[in-house]
């Protein structure tokens, strides 16, 4: 929990270090060619269908068995199903070409620059999907604290690297290449620790299993629809804001939406270690293992009261001098409202996260599907209601709306997992009558 931590402190240096570099040697217009090429990496992530959950859970339940062949067989099918699903996407990617960069609308150099480099982002999304499902089995294994710190250390490596080409006098093709390397850097890092800790054999034919191949796809499928759910909501928000508020409102919401997941995310990174150590220890279910799994949980949320609320309530009572200083002369008064609106939305999800990991480490991942799509759908709909009866919005208005529908989810979650505990209880005291 502590690498989570370490990690996204990490993370926020290298991006902090990357913005000035990047945008000195290629100028905002170039960079922002990159963020279009990003952007549809980004969106050919969904051809991991969830599956890199999927692979964490499944590897640490075995791994709670010492079942290797098992591992094996999962990670393998699983490094089959995302070399199919890349594919797919890689060729829609190039089919796509032109209708990207027609939706984008770039100018002529910049178009070109895009097209000639869409199909090397095609073949990268393959090999990303690969490297995170080789990093999920690491954190699987029990060593989430290595994982973090390799893709850290790989996000490290590609702004190094990118720096150096740009200095060299290279263009664009720079961050292309840091980012290649980055992945690759974590590939073998990945590998070597895989195999120091369990010495899977990953290329054999016979790990391919079509019984663990449709788990791996029931799990992840449900991952991958709270996923799509989740990329529609907060678009949505913008657009709607947009519509009925002005497009000048819309950076008000960004600001205060991503400053207060920046400060939620300080927390939460520890709590994903969470989901494979319950699914480790839950795979034998006994006495022990409840017990565990309830001390777990008490531990988790007296750390969110422990750490949350100081660090939520001084960004409370200094909001407006601090993003003063932050943002300078665009400061605008709505900002430091909308701000504070969403901390506390923040904090009512953070409430929710423990359970979140504790119901995906125990396998039910329908209820986690269900919280996904109580936040963005209730969202949605008062965010709609609002509009069409006032014909008026603000940011303010969409905010109050998130910590609403938050509200509602972390409350779900925490019912569910109460729930999933009794169940949990009731099969342990069967198992033990049965074996008496």
């Amino acid at each position: 929990m502590a690498s989570g931590l370490a990690a996204t402190i990490i993370n926020i240096v290298a991006m902090v270090a990357a913005y000035p570099i990047y945008l000195h040697f290629l100028g905002y217009e170039r960079y922002g060619v990159w963020l279009v090429l990003a952007t549809v990496l980004s969106f050919a992530q969904l051809g991991d269908l969830g599956v890199g959950q999927a692979v964490m859970k499944l590897v640490a339940e075995e791994y709670g068995r010492m079942d290797i062949e098992a591992i094996q067989q999962y990670v393998t099918t699983a490094m089959i199903i995302l070399l199919v699903g890349g594919t797919v996407v890689m060729i829609a990617i190039i089919g796509f070409k032109a209708q990207i960069i027609a939706a984008f609308n770039l100018s002529t150099d910049n178009a070109k620059i895009v097209s000639w480099l869409l199909p090397f982002i095609g073949i990268l999304s393959i090999y990303v999907l690969i490297v995170q499902a080789l990093n999920a089995t690491l954190s699987g294994l029990g060593r989430m604290d290595l994982a973090n710190y390799t893709q850290s250390f790989g996000r490290c490596v590609a702004v190094i690297v990118a720096a150096i080409l740009l200095y060299s006098g290279w263009g664009i093709e720079s961050l292309l290449i840091g980012n290649t390397l980055s992945y690759m850097f974590i590939h073998i890092v990945s590998l070597i620790c895989i195999w120091r800790i369990a010495h899977i054999r990953l290329l054999r034919i016979e790990n391919l299993d079509t019984q663990r191949g449709k788990h791996i796809l029931r799990f992840g499928g449900a991952i991958f629809g709270g996923a799509v759910v989740s990329m529609l909501g907060s678009p949505f928000n913008m657009l709607m804001l947009s519509r009925y508020a002005g497009v000048s409102t819309i950076p008000v919401y960004e600001i205060g939406f991503k400053a207060s997941m920046q400060v939620r995310g300080l927390i939460e990174a520890g709590f994903r270690a969470l989901m494979p150590e319950i699914s480790r220890i839950g795979a034998n279910k006994t006495r022990y293992a409840k017990g565990r799994i309830s001390q777990i949980s008490r531990r988790a949320m007296s750390l969110i009261f422990l750490f949350g609320i100081p660090m939520y309530l001084a960004l409370l009572i200094f909001a407006t001098p601090l993003l003063r200083i932050w943002l300078g002369a665009e400061f605008i008064q709505t900002i430091p409202l909308v701000f504070r609106i969403m901390l506390v939305a923040t904090f009512i999800n953070l409430l929710g996260v423990p359970s979140y990991y504790f119901l995906l480490g125990m396998g039910h991942v329908r209820d986690v599907f269900a919280a996904r799509s109580i936040t963005w759908l209730a969202s949605m709909v008062l965010v709609t209601m609002v509009a069409v009866n006032t014909n008026h919005l603000s940011a303010t208005i969409v905010s109050l709306c998130l910590a609403i529908s938050w509200s509602l989810s972390s409350t779900f979650l925490i019912w569910r997992f109460r729930s999933a505990m009794m169940i949990y209880g009731k099969t342990v005291s069967s198992i033990e009558r049965t074996n008496v």
